[in-house]
C-alpha cells in the first residue's frame, strides 16, 4: 500500500471531524467509527497512523481550541504594564471569560464518565499549566514584595487546581449562588498571602458567565 504523502493533511482532517462531532454530540456520544464515516473515505488505519486512540484525537482538538488562548496568556504574563498580582488576576478573568465564552459551543465532558481524561487533564494542569502560567508570576510577586508565601510551586499548584477545576462549571457544576460562595472563599483563602485579587469585577464576571 502507497504511503501517505499528505500526513499533516490528514491528521487535520481527523481534528477538524472529530472538533465538528464532539461538538455536535458530545464526546461521549461520538465513536471512532462516526469519525471515520466523516472522513470521505479515509480508514480507520488512517486515524490509527495518526492517534492512538479517541483520548488522543480530544486532546489534539483540546489543544487546537486553547492554542489560541495560550498565546494570549503568555503575551500576558511577559507583560512590563501590569504587577504580578494584577497578571495573576488577569489570568483568572481570562479563565472565567473563556468558559462564559464557550459555554454553549464548547465540547462536553463527562468527566464521571471518562477519569482517564480527568487525570490527563489534572497532569497537564500540574506538570505544564502551574510552572508555565502561574509559577513565574508568583515568583515575580515574591521579588515585588505583594506576594507572602514560602511554596511558589505548591502555590501556583493550587491555583491552577482552583481556577481551572473547582470553581470551573464544566468539571464542578454548581449553581450561581454556589460558585460565588466559591470564589468568596477563595477569595478569604488568598488575601492570607497577599492576592487579594478575587474582587467585585471578578465576581460580576462569575455572575455574567452563569
Amino acid at each position: 500500500m502507497a504511503r501517505n504523502k499528505y500526513p499533516d493533511r490528514t491528521e487535520k482532517l481527523i481534528i477538524e471531524v472529530a472538533t465538528k462531532l464532539f461538538l455536535e454530540k458530545g464526546y461521549e456520544n461520538t465513536s471512532l467509527n462516526d469519525i471515520i464515516a466523516n472522513l470521505g473515505g479515509l480508514t480507520k488505519g488512517a486515524i490509527y497512523q495518526h492517534f492512538g486512540s479517541k483520548e488522543d484525537i480530544l486532546n489534539a482538538v483540546m489543544y487546537q481550541v486553547t492554542a489560541s488562548s495560550d498565546d494570549k496568556l503568555l503575551e500576558l504574563i511577559n507583560s512590563k504594564d501590569l504587577s504580578a498580582k494584577e497578571k495573576i488576576k488577569a489570568v483568572l478573568l481570562s479563565s472565567i471569560n473563556e468558559s462564559a465564552r464557550r459555554k454553549e459551543t464548547s465540547i462536553v465532558i463527562d468527566y464521571t464518565k471518562n477519569p482517564l481524561i480527568f487525570r490527563n487533564m489534572f497532569t497537564e494542569l500540574i506538570n505544564e499549566v502551574a510552572p508555565m502560567f502561574i509559577r513565574p508570576l508568583i515568583e515575580e510577586g515574591i521579588k515585588e514584595g505583594t506576594i507572602k508565601t514560602d511554596s511558589p510551586k505548591e502555590l501556583s499548584e493550587f491555583l491552577a487546581i482552583m481556577f481551572n477545576i473547582w470553581v470551573n462549571p464544566a468539571v464542578c457544576p454548581a449553581t450561581p449562588e454556589e460558585a460565588i460562595n466559591k470564589y468568596k472563599l477563595l477569595s478569604q483563602m488568598l488575601k492570607q498571602m497577599g492576592l487579594d485579587i478575587v474582587d467585585e469585577e471578578v465576581l460580576n464576571a462569575v455572575r455574567q458567565m452563569y
